[in-house]
């Protein structure tokens, strides 16, 4: 049996090949008779029409044998639809936050990371929930994928075989900035996970600002390190003369803390000139937004 890195992309896998298989098998059987019908009757042997009867048989024949394959094929992908819809009890549960555009996941003891950490050979549910509109969680090394729609859980269940790191994307169309919603599955052995999951050090102010940018998915769509994306990079924002529109009318304006407050809690007021005005309102309280002015302010 195949295995491959996790238990459903063993399962999965043995049903696409299969599929796989029978869509070969059948492509060239219909290559060959169609080939072979061309060259036996063609017009220059058969210049002459003639009628063919029906055969009983054949007809019972190729009733019979594609019906056959359906119910296989269904019956294989039944199979594996029931065993990834239903995980084992001991399972470690772990919430998945989606929302433009950024993966947050949160643990039974209250760890957060924009990361899915997860140890080897353990059974790991994850409970997908969106902040805004419909994601798609997927992890293609693991043949796994589950919508994630505001106001509901969806769920799905995994276990790694193999040490390492895979890539999780989004598969739902979700605004500008689909293409940057990656994140990362880190499998580790179970003695260095239950280390990093029982560790609760005191984070540093920066530390603390760079976490909440993850946390409320800021950095979906800014950058920390320059690089252009779907909106203005933080990096040596703070004191910087920019230009915004106000009102539809250019202005240039000097991105203090001032600055910086209004355009977190009012996105839309004062939007960077040839940027689109996508980012949401972000809830947060004045202790989480001073974190993040502070965070902006030593960015350079």
């Amino acid at each position: 049996m195949f295995l491959g890195p996790s238990n459903t992309s063993g399962k999965i896998e043995i049903s696409f090949l299969i599929l796989t298989g029978v869509s070969v098998l059948f492509l060239v059987c219909v290559t060959f008779f169609i080939i072979l019908f061309l060259v036996k009757y063609n017009k220059k042997r058969h210049p002459q029409a003639e009628e063919v009867g029906e055969s009983l048989w054949l007809e019972i024949v190729w009733t019979i044998i594609p019906t056959a394959l359906v119910l296989a094929l269904f019956y294989f992908g039944w199979k594996d639809f029931d065993y990834i819809r239903n995980p084992p009890k001991d399972a470690m549960p772990v919430t998945v936050i989606a929302r433009q555009w950024s993966w947050a996941f949160e643990y039974e003891n209250g760890k957060e990371s924009d990361v899915l950490r997860v140890p080897l050979g353990r059974p790991i549910k994850l409970i997908l929930t969106s902040k805004d509109v419909i994601h798609s969680f997927f992890v293609p090394a693991f043949r796994i994928k589950e919508d994630c729609v505001p106001g509901m859980a969806t769920h799905l269940w995994f276990a790694v075989n193999d040490a390492g790191s895979y890539d999780i994307f989004c598969t739902e169309y979700c605004g500008v900035g689909h293409s940057h919603m990656r994140s990362k599955v880190v499998a580790m052995p179970a003695a260095e996970f239950a280390v990093w999951y029982g560790k609760a050090t005191a984070a540093k102010p920066q530390e603390r600002g760079l976490k909440l940018l993850l946390a409320k998915g800021c950095l979906g769509c800014h950058s920390i390190d320059g690089a252009s994306r779907e909106a203005p990079t933080l990096k040596g924002l703070y004191n910087r003369r920019i230009t915004v529109l106000v009102q539809g009318k250019a202005k240039q304006v000097v991105a203090d803390e001032a600055y910086l407050r209004t355009s977190i809690l009012q996105p839309a007021f004062d939007v960077v000139k040839g940027y689109q005005p996508i980012m949401p309102a972000m809830p947060m309280t004045q202790e989480e937004l001073q974190t993040i002015v502070d965070y902006l302010k030593r960015l350079e």
